[in-house]
């Protein structure tokens, strides 16, 4: 570039708008989206490691999908290539990949290629890009405002990691105005620019999430506001409001948007809510939505969700529709809204459709002829009887008789089930009593059709059999995986967020975890040194980026362990764990609010629990010819589960749902009762009554027993029993699991205990 080129671009920066000159050049300018870039995110990770793979950024316009590829640019040290999908064509993919080519072959350098709206590419021009990409010959950066998953070649979609961006909140928008009026080289701090905080407020509140819209509104105030005497630019409301009046709807005819808000609509009128409705309606009028095709969806709704809980709900569509087509618009909007204010109204009923479960058995039944009284006769009644046999409804009482209609293999099958809404609740019982009438005489006249080969018993031939083999298959795993997914369920984990896993054992949640939120990033925190390296191991299968964080201390620890890592000041959107108290059973309170300190605003910590206090009594476990004998042992065993100086056992649900609402957050929880297959070996019967010698940590079962006031005779005809019943066999063994989930209290209204 020469010196008159140079000078040149410089003057088109200068003159080029506010949004383009402030546009952020690093991560640390970067406004807003820290769902995705914020510390701890892959996004930010994967930049500032410069180990990029192929992106999609899909969002409103300006939520920063540019600008953010423009800060990847300046921090990668591969080759960056920007090419707008709306100029760009097959030739310009070509040389690109050219360019690529020779850069990888001469200087081992890769390259990234940038498409701005790269939906607007047609399928052939995307399909020019995938093998490429395959090959890892570019690293494609998409930006699209349009759903990806609808508008870009799925082999690109299944290659690329899509981020949404979000419109940016309303404080976002006022660093973005602040920072642009304080930047001297790029923005307007070398003037006086007074801005009063009611226009900046209207400025945000009018751009509606989008930083383009703030800063272009911005610029035109200054630039078109003489500097007072003083030679300050004053900015007040009045000056706000006509550098931008009229609200941005991100509305698209085709895209997104209106398909979510025509789902809103319709999703709000079928919940019976007419502000809602009117809401949603008057979105899409605003944004400029054909009125007939909201008309079409409400006939559509009139007929799906309405149906013959209100007969006239039809009708009252399609005159408000007619009305609307005589007088147009804008007072054919009276007309809209009434039609949705009825419909929103009305009783509802979905019993149309019944028609779709017709049409399903339609499609899997076998062929089924039609009854022979009801076929025809007018052609060959004589000759094949057909039509033989019908009765007649209009001359019987009521206009109604008892015959059969469906065929033979559908005879006692029901379509149509009627409400208790509206109009139906008037017909449902006389639809209940013919249908019982109908049945009755079909079993009369012995014209079920079902032969009686077709009836077969479903029990298992050999019952003791089929019983054992259920006994001997342990549930244990099945148990472990139903708890986790219902932690996971509880959890609301998305796939932008951080998480830790507090107690990550063999790694049950924490890999789940890792699959749940691949664009965020998992921290395991594990207790055991030789638990943490088996976990580390099997984190080296995956990529570097995707890894989750291994850390290997006790709860306490974790502020030392994340400031090693200089992730001091992480925040996690969820913190998940299983049996935390027995992992911190001295301190477990002070563990509890410590980590609710590490929770984000609207964060979540989700624990398992089990209650030992709930767990299996060994007397259930057996069948006792001595019930006196029995009676004293139960009372030992619950005052065992019940000592208050034994930490294992010295707490309950309430306690735990105690020291969540100690740390500050709104608390739920629910119990399960659970039960597994176990086999009670020679082991446990020594851990129950050691010899005296063995097992002096801490008192055993025998030990308690005789504690609590049993005879050593008495303890050891218990023992005798359980041997004798128990070794070897395999027992339902029982426990409760309790699921405790708070939510962070500044991001929640406050929930009660249940």
């Amino acid at each position: 570039m020469d010196l008159f080129s140079h000078g040149r671009q410089s003057q088109i920066e200068q003159e080029s708008p506010l949004a383009h000159r402030v546009r952020p050049r690093t991560l640390d300018e970067f406004i807003g989206q820290e769902h995705i870039i914020g510390p701890g995110r892959l996004l930010r990770r994967a930049i500032q490691a410069d180990q990029l793979s192929s992106l999609i950024f899909y969002g409103p316009p300006g939520t920063g999908k540019t600008t953010l590829a423009t800060v990847i640019a300046n921090s990668t040290q591969s080759h960056f290539i920007t090419i707008n999908a709306v100029l760009a064509g097959v030739k310009e993919i070509r040389q690109a990949i050219k360019d690529a080519n020779e850069r990888r072959n001469l200087y081992g350098q890769r390259t990234t290629l940038f498409v701005d709206e790269v939906h607007r590419w047609n399928k052939a021009q995307q399909d020019a890009l995938l093998p490429h990409v395959e090959k890892g010959t570019i690293i494609l950066i998409g930006a699209t405002t349009e759903n990806p998953y609808f508008e870009v070649n799925k082999a690109l979609v299944s290659r690329s990691r899509i981020f949404q961006l979000r419109p940016l909140t309303p404080d976002d928008l006022r660093r973005v105005a602040q920072q642009s009026l304080a930047d001297p080289e790029r923005g307007y701090g070398k003037l006086a620019v007074d801005l009063h905080p009611d226009a900046l407020d209207h400025l945000v509140d009018v751009a509606n999430g989008d930083a383009r819209g703030v800063l272009n509104a911005l610029e035109l105030a200054v630039e078109t506001t003489p500097p007072n005497e003083r030679g300050v630019i004053t900015i007040d409301l009045a000056i706000a409001e006509e550098s931008i009046q009229r609200r941005a709807v991100l509305y698209d005819k085709e895209g997104d948007a209106h398909f979510d808000t025509i789902s809103a609509f319709i999703k709000s009128v079928r919940g019976s809510d007419p502000d809602a409705a009117l809401y949603w309606m008057a979105k899409m009028v605003y944004a400029g939505e054909d009125p007939r095709f909201i008309f079409r969806r409400m006939a559509i709704l009139a007929g799906e969700d309405v149906g013959l809980a209100d007969p006239q709900a039809m009708g009252v569509v399609t005159s408000c529709w007619q009305a609307f087509e005589r007088i147009g618009l804008p007072e054919g909007r009276f007309h809209l809204a009434q039609a949705a204010l009825y419909l929103a109204t009305c009783p509802k009923s979905n019993t149309t459709m019944a028609f779709f479960d017709a049409l399903d058995a339609v499609g899997r039944e076998r062929e089924a002829d039609v009854p022979n009284h009801l076929k025809d006769g007018n052609r060959d009644k004589e000759g094949f009887g057909h039509g033989k046999g019908y009765l007649y409804p209009h001359a019987y009482h009521d206009h109604w008789v008892a015959q059969q209609y469906l065929p033979d293999s559908l005879q006692g099958k029901l379509f149509y089930q009627p409400s208790d809404q509206g109009y139906e609740r008037r017909i449902r019982d006389e639809v209940a009593r013919r249908r019982e009438a109908q049945l009755a005489a079909m079993l009369e006249i012995g014209d079920w059709g079902l032969e009686s080969g077709e009836v077969l018993t479903t029990s298992p031939v050999n019952k003791a059999k089929d019983a054992w083999l259920q006994r001997t298959i342990s549930r244990a795993g099945r148990n472990l995986s139903a708890q986790r997914d219902k932690l996971f369920e509880l959890a609301g984990i998305q796939r932008h967020h951080l998480v830790l896993d507090i107690n990550a054992g063999t790694g049950l949640l924490t890999w789940e975890a890792v699959r749940r939120a691949p664009e965020g990033g998992v921290w395991a925190l594990t207790a055991d040194p030789e638990t943490g390296q088996a976990l580390r191991q099997q984190a080296e299968r995956l990529a570097e980026m995707e890894r989750p964080s291994i850390l290997i201390g006790n709860p306490d620890e974790l502020n030392h362990l994340l400031t090693l890592r200089g992730e001091a000041d992480l925040k996690f959107d969820r913190i998940i764990g299983r049996n935390l108290v027995q992992l911190a059973i001295d301190n477990w309170q002070l563990t509890i609010g410590n980590l609710a300190g590490w929770l984000a605003n609207d964060g979540r910590l989700c624990l398992i629990q089990s209650i030992p206090r709930h767990s299996q009594r060994l007397y259930q476990l057996v069948d006792w010819p001595d019930a006196a004998l029995r009676d004293k042992v139960a009372a030992a065993e619950d005052a065992i589960y019940h000592d208050e100086s034994d930490p294992l056992v010295n707490w309950d649900e309430a306690n735990l749902a105690a020291a969540l609402q100690a740390a500050g957050l709104d608390v739920q929880m629910s119990s399960e009762r659970q039960s597994e297959q176990r086999r009670i070996t020679a082991d446990h019967l020594a851990r129950w009554f050691p010899d005296d010698n063995a097992y002096q940590t801490k008192l055993s079962y025998a030990q308690r027993l005789q504690a609590a006031g049993l005879t050593a005779g008495e303890v050891a005809q218990v023992a005798g029993m359980y041997g004798r019943k128990l070794q070897n066999q395999i027992v339902d063994w029982r426990s409760t699991v309790l699921y405790i989930w708070g939510n962070d209290g500044a991001g929640y209204m406050g929930r009660e205990v249940k």
